[in-house]
């Protein structure tokens, strides 16, 4: 398993990490991902740990929390075996604190984050939303005072926009706080938003970009065709899913369905795989959150490094999956000389 740096820090992780959005299945919502329970997570763990993937993604919504309590029973111990990364921000309860960023929520959500996970610290903590209403001068303070207590090692955010993770970087520049290294960012070969404005914000800024559904939401598993219907187990068929979830037209979808299949018969490798190490040769890329909800799906996504593609290779995939830029970035590309970010 390749380690890499996450962002402009000294902390290596692998380039697959392994989410439990499929632990627990708690809520209807959940249950449509998955419902794995401490028996079965830990035998995933095992797998992960044979195939030196070390690093687990959670979040306290997931299952209500019960995707970290059942975490925390997976890898009970062996946690200095383990990475662990989770993230909070979004609603967990009733209460008007019960959400956002505010030094009142985040200190609580680490004290019942340590709770759930059965641990004394988290490797990783990403703030899962933007909090417009607490200034980023608040959320660092709290986390500069977690991080000297021990609890917490690293910070990041996902699903920031960039000027409000450069105004986060700024403040932290300003007073000396700990720096975001890492967003976990939506980001896949049919969703190449992320290339815009946060890969050139991650390179000059140094933060690493940790994916999110690398996917597509299910798409680019290899089971959706083209003429066919959707899989009976795909989350697409899920009402509570399909209305959440990253919107993608059919030809679109089909076009660059049509060239991994291409690639995966050149290299002997699953459309999934090919997916995987796509993104992997992407510029900021540190590592893919890929979930699982069995033994069999497990093992098949770690197939996905190892190898690499040719620059001919990614370049047919570059092009079926290209999309029309938003502007100013259509702009900004027309002049290669002065403007050396990808776009």
């Amino acid at each position: 398993m390749e380690y890499r740096l996450l962002g402009r820090s000294g902390f290596k992780v692998p380039v697959l990490t392994f989410g439990t959005g499929t632990f627990g299945g708690k809520g209807d919502f959940f249950k449509a991902w998955g419902d794995t329970d401490a028996k079965g997570a830990a035998r995933l763990v095992d797998i992960c740990l044979d195939a030196g993937l070390t690093m687990f993604d959670s979040a306290d919504v997931y299952s209500a929390g019960a995707a970290e309590e059942v975490l925390g029973a997976a890898i009970k111990g062996r946690r200095d075996k383990v990475l662990i990364s989770t993230k909070y921000t979004f609603r967990h309860g009733e209460g008007p604190n019960d959400a956002g960023s505010s030094r009142y929520a985040i200190t609580r959500a680490t004290e019942a984050a340590l709770k759930r996970l059965g641990t004394d610290h988290i490797d990783l903590v990403q703030l899962h939303g933007f909090d417009a209403q607490t200034p980023p001068e608040e959320m660092l303070e709290t986390f500069d005072a977690l991080i000297r207590t021990g609890k917490i090692g690293y910070i990041g955010v996902s699903n920031w926009s960039g000027w409000h993770l450069m105004r986060a970087l700024a403040v932290s520049e300003r007073y000396g706080f700990p720096r975001f290294v890492a967003h976990q960012a939506y980001y896949s070969l049919i969703g190449r938003d992320y290339e815009s404005e946060l890969m050139p914000l991650g390179l000059d800024q140094g933060v690493g970009a940790v994916v999110w559904s690398p996917l597509g939401w299910g798409r680019l598993t290899g089971k959706i065709r083209r003429g066919a219907p959707l899989p009976a187990d795909s989350r697409l068929q899920s009402s509570l899913v399909v209305g959440g979830g990253p919107q993608v037209e059919d030809d679109y979808l089909y076009k660059v369905v049509d060239a991994l299949d291409a690639v995966a018969e050149e290299t002997g490798k699953t459309v999934p795989q090919v997916a995987l190490n796509w993104l992997l040769s992407r510029p900021t890329v540190a590592t893919l959150v890929i979930g699982a909800r069995n033994e069999e799906q497990l093992k098949a996504n770690l197939g996905a490094v190892g190898w690499k593609l040719t620059p001919q290779q990614v370049a047919k995939l570059d092009a079926a999956s290209a999309r029309p830029l938003a502007y100013p970035y259509w702009h900004q590309a027309q002049f290669p000389e002065r403007n050396p970010f990808p776009v």
